[in-house]
């Protein structure tokens, strides 16, 4: 029975409440507490002052059982938290294409509080995603963004480490793909939701709900259940498709995609094969020249012409600049841009 519960296999309370075996009040990093009552008092009003000290903020939070930290004190506060719970780590990848694919251009692993995994990983996400200018017509100045909006970004993080099961041996991953970013986590959701049921409005119901509300307190999440709808927003306002929610097997699946040529919005167009390889082609490179599509494609000049004529009609491509100067770039929303 003890080696059941010394190896978190055995247990009478929930994963973030039990107590996290081996260690203590010394293993709370004072600088964490610190940030944390700075941030959630001008974010929330957290009632405790600077300076109160870590075991009576930890209580205060119900993340101490007697006066031991809980697992959730030790991944959000813990001086050294991947001693204690290895498997509390995100993993971050970087692909060149559209698919998993060797050799791996960037990879990266975060550990440390949770506040600051997420932090670290966002800013991996953000270093690997191209930025773009609004046009004129769409803002009165022009705005620079990325891909993504940066909240939809942050949601999906965040949702990732409240959501997970820490009792999994495998960890946060987050692929960052040409044409889309899939933040996996371990776990499943609850049994009153669905993928479906995210879409549309729902009941706030976290896997670990001891380490939401620090979460909240510091406003890295709401605890109203709109994680999801908001992601679908943000990622609309961008003129981007709704992300999707899927479990594949032992992992929860969040996808939010960096240009709006989904495969089901590509079907919609009827595209010939060779239109079809020179849009795949253009997820992963910033442009295309007709040369460059012969040699893709084996097509002639002319039949090249007409291939990279229609992507520009269907509002897929855009050609920039005149004759043999001209190249071709990937249209990054629906709405034409004149270049």
């Amino acid at each position: 029975v003890q080696y059941l519960s010394e190896n978190g296999l055995l247990r009478h309370k929930p994963f973030d409440e039990a107590i996290c075996i081996g260690a203590s009040i010394a293993d709370i990093s004072p600088e964490k507490i610190a940030w944390f009552l700075s941030v959630s008092k001008k974010e929330r009003k957290f009632p405790l002052r600077a300076g109160t000290p870590a075991e009576a903020v930890l209580s205060h939070l119900n993340l101490l059982d007697g006066s031991q930290p809980t697992h959730a004190a030790i991944l959000l506060f813990g001086k050294n938290s991947h001693h204690f719970l290895p498997a509390a780590e995100i993993k971050c990848l970087s692909f060149r294409g559209t698919k998993i694919e060797k050799p791996i251009p960037s990879y990266q692993i975060y550990t440390g509080t949770l506040f600051d995994q997420v932090d670290n990983a966002a800013d991996f996400v953000l270093s690997k995603l191209d930025r773009r200018v609004s046009a004129r017509d769409e803002t009165p100045v022009s705005d620079t963004g990325y891909e993504i909006p940066v909240p939809a970004i942050h949601e999906a993080l965040v949702n990732a480490v409240v959501h997970r099961d820490y009792t999994s041996k495998a960890a946060v991953q987050v692929m960052v793909f040409a044409d889309r970013v899939e933040v996996w986590n371990p776990g499943a959701l609850p049994s009153d939701l669905t993928p479906d049921s995210l879409k549309t409005e729902h009941p706030s119901i976290p896997h670990n709900p001891l380490i939401a509300h620090p979460l909240y307190l510091t406003h890295y999440i709401e605890k109203a259940g709109t994680g999801t709808l908001d992601m679908i927003t943000y990622c609309k306002e961008a003129g981007l498709p709704e992300p999707g929610f899927e479990q594949r097997g032992g992992q929860f699946v969040v996808t939010l995609w960096r240009d709006w040529l989904t495969e089901s919005v590509l079907a919609e167009f009827g595209l010939n094969e060779r239109q079809m390889m020179i849009i795949t082609f253009m997820k992963s490179h910033a442009r295309i020249t007709n040369t460059e599509c012969q040699s893709l494609t084996g097509a002639a000049r002319k039949a090249t012409s007409r291939d990279l004529g229609g992507l520009v009609d269907a509002g897929l491509l855009i050609r920039v600049g005149e004759r043999r100067g001209a190249y071709y770039e990937l249209a990054r929303s629906k709405h034409k841009e004149i270049i």
